[in-house]
């Protein structure tokens, strides 16, 4: 996992700026001796500022910039010259990241939308110069605010991927192999359990120029809701897919106990998971028969959608992309 593009966790330290210092000026000029208070406000120390940018999937370009820190706010001078802000800091992150306080875990906010903007640290406001303080009791007031100081510490960014289908099933499942045959996308692909160490991304086209991200997640095994296997590390992924695919195949000793134990993990780990819309596929039926196929239906959930398909000959894969596109546009 050391050398994974893949990064969907960061932990980060950042600093806003402090807000400038606000002036004690007052005004003196050659033929204006006592011309009273005219000093500056203060600028505002820098925010950093968390923006939405679909090009981003990964959080790999956060995870050596352990330090953020925002410029300081200048502080104001006189003849009422505020001092300038201090510069924001940008950090562009995939649609899908959710921003949370490292030592209380509190969700502070989600990026789902491109170009969004969130504050993750407010920079902090400049001090007011003494002109603001004038009154008729007090004409030359001879204070200034001092700026505020700016807010600092540690931060998780945690990714959740945004796909319209997410693929769910144990490990070996043909989940990649799906992927790789709908869509342009290449997992790995091999002939052994946890294959994929990592969600992948796929663009499955449909007709008329129409199409659907599908995502595909590292398999589930039992337990996974406590941390088993790669644990509840990629069961966040499957929270922001719009429906999920339940991937069972077709030698599974029971197909019905697979299912079970898979909406299971998904409940312990987040129950508003039930609420998606849910198709079961029956991958690798080139080695069924007409006959062993309306005999699997019938221990089947009669409730849930069910397709057989076959990555390998093509078999339902045409079927089951409408059965998609269409429990998609519901």
């Amino acid at each position: 996992m050391a050398s994974s593009n893949f990064i969907d966790y960061v932990r980060i330290f950042c600093a806003s700026g402090n807000g400038g210092n606000g002036s004690m000026h007052l005004r003196r000029e050659k033929f204006v001796p006592k011309g009273g208070p005219d000093g500056g406000d203060g600028g505002r120390g820098g925010h950093i500022i968390l923006r939405g940018n679909p090009q981003y999937w990964t959080l790999i370009h956060l995870k050596y910039r352990k330090h953020i820190k925002a410029d300081h706010g200048e502080a104001g001078s006189g003849s009422l010259c505020k001092g300038a802000n201090g510069k924001d800091i940008y950090l562009d992150v995939p649609l899908g990241t959710v921003a949370k306080d490292a030592e209380t875990g509190e969700v502070l906010f989600e990026v789902l939308e491109a170009g969004e903007e969130k504050i993750l640290v407010k920079g902090g406001r400049g001090g007011l110069g003494n002109a603001n303080f004038k009154s008729a009791t007090n004409q030359t007031p001879r204070y200034a605010q001092p700026g505020e100081l700016g807010v600092e510490g540690w931060f998780i960014l945690e990714l959740k991927l945004l796909a319209d289908v997410g693929l769910v099933g144990f490990p070996n499942a043909g989940k990649s192999t799906l992927l790789s045959v709908v869509s342009a996308a290449k997992p790995k692909i091999a002939d052994y359990a946890f294959t994929t160490l990592e969600p992948n991304l796929g663009i499955v086209n449909y007709y008329d120029n129409k199409s659907f991200v599908m995502a595909d997640i590292p398999g589930i095994i039992e337990g996974a809701h406590t941390g088993k296997g790669l644990g509840t590390r990629f069961l966040r992924h499957i929270e922001r897919n719009s429906m999920l695919l339940f991937m069972i195949p077709a030698d599974s000793k029971d197909v019905k106990e697979e299912y079970k134990i898979l909406l299971k993990e998904l409940k312990l780990y987040n129950p508003e998971l039930m609420d998606k819309e849910r198709i079961l596929a029956i991958t690798k039926s080139d080695m069924l028969d007409d006959e062993l196929k309306k005999e699997m239906k019938k221990h089947l959930p009669r409730t849930l959608p069910t397709i057989f398909i076959s990555s390998m000959t093509g078999d339902g894969i045409p079927q089951l992309k409408d059965l998609l596109w269409k429990t998609l546009n519901q």
